[in-house]
């Protein structure tokens, strides 16, 4: 009697397992089936471009991710140096797949102010916001018309981290952390932060065009106009343009004179 009734319940258990094992068996072969007759071939040559590509998908290229970039490249609808987060070797090799010539030159972004606790304040501001919100108070609270405001904005718009206020105030960009997406640049009220050669040793962390006098009334870092960087430099690589010391780095050997006979230390040197 219990033998029958164990049978029945096994059989009970069973059969409907092994029915739905089977539906199941049924299924997965015909989704294979599917899968391979209905796949989308992948283009080798967008597969190999895109493996070069950085993998940021931060969409400074103006496309929506690097799977995008690379098929628009392969397809000749992108520029390759529209791409700033892709390093210049693996450029190289893009530019070799497509039969081109990588011209582009590799870039990175700098702050171009370094006032910070160093730059008077017009007014203390107490509540809630960062640089956008503040700029739209008397132009932010900086006296320097053009000075960073150190309340992070850039900060908040950087996907990996790479945009810190410094202690001394002002926003600085740890460079091998940095993709060159461009959001903070875009992001910036005052347009602080712009692009330099990588290759660069030297900058201007200054952006105020104002006369010497000027500037030195409210910041004791900024460029005064002075001129002694352009005539320290060898290489004839400094000019000031409208008070502002500009260095052109196509003559830039990057020998530092002018950082260290700079009065202010504006112009500041890059590991």
């Amino acid at each position: 009697m219990e033998l029958v009734l164990l049978t029945k319940l096994y059989v009970a258990i069973l059969v409907p397992a092994a029915i739905l094992v089977a539906i199941a068996a049924v299924f997965a072969v015909v989704l294979a089936f599917l899968g391979k007759k209905l796949e989308v071939k992948r283009d080798e040559k967008v597969v190999e471009i895109e493996s070069l590509l950085s993998g940021a998908n931060c969409g400074g290229c103006g496309f929506a991710g690097c799977s995008a970039f690379a098929e628009a490249l392969a397809n000749g609808k992108a520029d390759l140096s529209s791409c700033n987060a892709t390093s210049k070797a693996n450029k190289d090799k893009i530019a070799a797949i497509l039969g081109t010539v990588n011209t582009g030159e590799e870039m990175s972004f700098v702050v171009c102010c370094n006032g910070g606790s160093a730059c008077e304040d017009k007014y203390d501001y107490h509540g809630y916001g960062d640089c956008a919100s503040m700029e739209l108070l008397a132009g932010g609270r900086k006296a320097c018309p053009v000075g960073c405001m150190g309340a992070g904005t850039c900060v908040k718009h950087c996907d990996h981290h790479a945009c810190n206020i410094s202690e001394n105030g002002y926003a600085s960009i740890t460079e091998d952390r940095c993709t060159l997406c461009g959001k903070c640049s875009k992001s910036c009220p005052k347009g602080l932060i712009r692009k330099i050669p990588t290759r660069a040793k030297v900058y201007v962390a200054c952006s105020n065009h104002a006369k010497g006098k000027e500037v030195r009334s409210y910041c004791k870092t900024g460029c005064i106009g002075c001129g002694l960087c352009v005539r320290t430099c060898p290489q004839g690589a400094i000019t000031l343009e409208d008070n502002l010391a500009v260095i052109d780095y196509s003559k830039c050997t990057g020998c530092g004179a002018c950082a260290a006979k700079c009065p202010s230390k504006c112009i500041k040197t890059r590991d």
